[in-house]
């Protein structure tokens, strides 16, 4: 049997700080997606909602909020937690759902009214959970953290600010492209270096901000597509929802005793690429296949990292890659033609959904003054903390 399952709708709602309830973010995106489809919310077996813990008590049980929003008639409901991943672990609960037999058609919804500045652990002490202790024993907030790893590229492979910097340059270039970004203004090297230090050596535009948002899409069996016209879709082929493999619980940092310089099996080095690995290999493909790729950029310094972690370059190259322009629109293989994080913020459950959604849009041919010519496979990849995973492998 195979294991795609069709994209029949992709909708979102635009980026930006609205000051509304998530619900209706995700409610709008539904709606979307549902007529991107050619769909009645009455036509789906099942809606998987990715969870918002700041939402309260709705956004734990976001599948059912979201249902309750579009009009109870009697979907299956699921709701989904894992952090950054959470997006991508309920597209992979609705394709198993779609593969089992259980629906042929699923809606997956994922908004965010995101609070201002860094993100503080919600739900109270919790002394089990290391993002908690980090930012309660060491104060090490999200930018902090992604210092750290912008500071040991640059000890370990000789990345500088400057290189960082293009990372910007290059997602803002393309989020003034696109309409649903919530920064659409392009940036220059020079602005970024002028902007302010917030954790050395990232600057304010080295950093993604927090955002409100939300994203959806219909997902279909193969069958149920072809029956109701749709005789190519876009197929999701790969979901990786990965775990790290102990005795490497060390989650994300490189075997520091190798010689960088060394050209290794990209995939071979952290927990990040172990993720993009499972998505590879269920896929049948390999990242010489890939036509773009959307990647996690929380800090301009991370995006040269998933460069490494996916396969598009030996570890510590990622920084000569954006260098040449590879990553750029127009160039070998793009990254984050949407703009990214960079351009639209985060908001949380709704990223990794949005993420499909762009590639959907990419490999349609429908994606505007930003389109990847002759995009016919995309993966999107993100890391949720302790040890959430997700990547997902789109054809046409």
């Amino acid at each position: 049997m195979s294991a795609d399952v069709a994209v029949l709708g992709a909708g979102m709602h635009p980026w930006g700080k609205w000051g509304r309830s998530f619900v209706s973010y995700g409610r709008a995106a539904a709606r979307e997606a549902l007529a991107d489809a050619g769909l009645d919310w009455r036509d789906v077996d099942a809606i998987v909602g990715a969870d918002t813990v700041r939402g309260g008590y709705p956004g734990y049980v976001a599948g059912a909020t979201f249902a309750q929003a579009l009009g109870w008639q009697g979907a299956r409901v699921t709701s989904v937690y894992a952090a950054c991943a959470s997006g991508a672990q309920a597209i992979g609960a609705a394709r198993a759902q779609i593969l089992a037999g259980l629906a042929d058609v699923v809606l997956v919804v994922g908004a965010d009214a995101a609070p201002k500045g860094f993100f503080a652990p919600a739900g109270g002490n919790r002394p089990d959970d290391p993002d908690w202790l980090r930012f309660r024993v060491l104060g090490a907030t999200n930018p902090a953290y992604f210092a750290l790893y912008a500071r040991r590229r640059m000890a370990l492979h000789g990345d500088t600010v400057e290189d960082f910097a293009q990372v910007k340059v290059k997602n803002a270039a393309a989020g003034a492209l696109n309409p649903r970004a919530r920064y659409r203004k392009r940036v220059s090297a020079e602005e970024v270096a002028a902007s302010a230090v917030v954790a050395d050596p990232l600057r304010l535009l080295d950093i993604c901000a927090t955002s409100d948002g939300g994203a959806a899409l219909v997902l279909s069996s193969v069958e149920f597509a072809r029956r109701h016209g749709r005789s190519d879709p876009v197929r999701i082929r790969a979901v990786s929802t990965v775990t790290p493999v102990y005795p490497k619980t060390v989650l994300d940092l490189p075997d520091i005793a190798t010689d960088s310089a060394v050209a290794v099996s990209p995939v071979a080095h952290s927990f990040r690429a172990s993720i993009a690995r499972a998505a590879y290999e269920e896929a049948g493909i390999g990242p010489e296949d890939l036509s773009l790729a959307e990647v996690y950029d929380l800090s301009t310094a991370l995006e040269l990292e998933w460069y490494e972690d996916i396969g598009l370059c030996p570890m510590g190259e990622g920084a000569k890659l954006v260098r040449e322009g590879a990553t750029a629109l127009g160039g070998r293989t793009p990254v984050n033609a949407s703009g990214g994080l960079a351009s639209f913020g985060e908001a949380v459950p709704a990223q990794a959904i949005a993420q499909v959604c762009e590639l959907t849009w990419q490999l349609r041919g429908t994606a505007g003054d930003r389109q990847v010519a002759g995009a016919r496979v995309g993966i999107t990849a993100n890391q949720g903390l302790f040890g959430h995973g997700s990547a997902v492998v789109a054809v046409r």
